[in-house]
């Protein structure tokens, strides 16, 4: 769909052109959503407009891949963008809280329904290709450059945490501004630059593809929105969609695409990952053993 109105805008347009395509059990969704309020969308699970609606969260979702925005998720990334610009973070915070209430087993649930829905949505967006990509370059490469900063710091961390357990020379960054510089005369020929970052298009991200290109390393950049942005500067993209709520962790699905890639080296280069694990294994031992305390 093209992006020239507000999300808001191309959903009813959406569904006037596919009106006469719906089953009522999609024009019964369709209809709650053009006049409900974008926050009623945003906060609201699969189930709870399935119920809304006298449908099911199957529905609610199918209509959602009716109307071309691949899912729930992908409905509330777009109603996200404009609602966080335009709604001040204390005030997107309250209505958050206002929402969900002082029900706990509702809390528990709410949280849960968002991480699901977050991790199939990061799930049916595999390009196949560009993870085969990210997998050949990281298995051979000499050493890994991994930026995360502010929410994706974790994300960054565990990926460069678990790859030098598996015997994968890594670094995290997490600098921004002027100290950026001393880690990024670092980056050597032939190493991998792996950036998480979701949405937004910080200078240091242009800095680090520059020095990238460079120097000779290889790009694999998992994020969300940005992806359309660097396509053709990088040389992989693996999307990790972020959250549209604030309800659920930053960097969850950046750390499950994370272990995806993690998995598939263990799979390309399984002796490299036994040595290193049962070194790891050894060490861990040495350091509980009384005898050395």
């Amino acid at each position: 769909m093209e992006n020239t109105h507000s999300p808001v805008e191309q959903l009813r347009a959406q569904v006037r052109q596919l009106w006469e395509e719906l089953s009522p059990a999609e024009r019964a969704v369709c209809q709650y959503l053009i006049s409900a309020s974008p926050e009623q969308i945003l906060f609201a699970s699969a189930q709870e407009l399935g119920t809304a609606t006298g449908t099911s969260n199957a529905t609610v979702v199918r209509t959602m891949q009716r109307l071309g925005f691949g899912g729930l998720p992908g409905l509330k990334r777009a109603l996200a963008a404009e609602f966080t610009s335009a709604v001040a973070p204390d005030v997107r915070l309250r209505q958050r809280v206002s929402h969900v209430g002082q029900d706990l087993t509702g809390i528990w649930e709410r949280v849960f329904d968002e991480a699901r829905e977050r991790v199939e949505h990061c799930r049916g967006l595999l390009d196949a290709e560009a993870f085969k990509k990210a997998v050949e370059l990281l298995v051979d490469a000499p050493g890994v450059f991994v930026y995360g900063a502010g929410a994706s710091e974790p994300a960054g961390h565990h990926l460069a945490l678990k790859l030098n357990r598996r015997g994968h020379r890594a670094r995290a960054v997490a600098t921004t501004g002027f100290a950026l510089a001393d880690d990024l005369i670092q980056l050597a020929h032939g190493e991998v630059l792996v950036i998480f970052q979701p949405a937004r298009k910080l200078k240091e991200l242009t800095v680090l593809i520059d020095r990238a290109h460079a120097v000779g390393a290889n790009i694999v950049l998992i994020s969300d929105e940005l992806g359309g942005s660097f396509a053709d500067r990088v040389d992989a993209v693996l999307a990790a969609p972020h959250t549209p709520t604030g309800i659920t962790a930053e960097p969850l699905t950046g750390i499950i695409v994370a272990d995806a890639l993690l998995l598939a080296l263990d799979s390309l280069d399984e002796p490299r990952s036994v040595e290193n694990s049962h070194q790891l294994n050894a060490l861990r031992r040495q350091l509980l053993d009384p005898r050395f305390r």
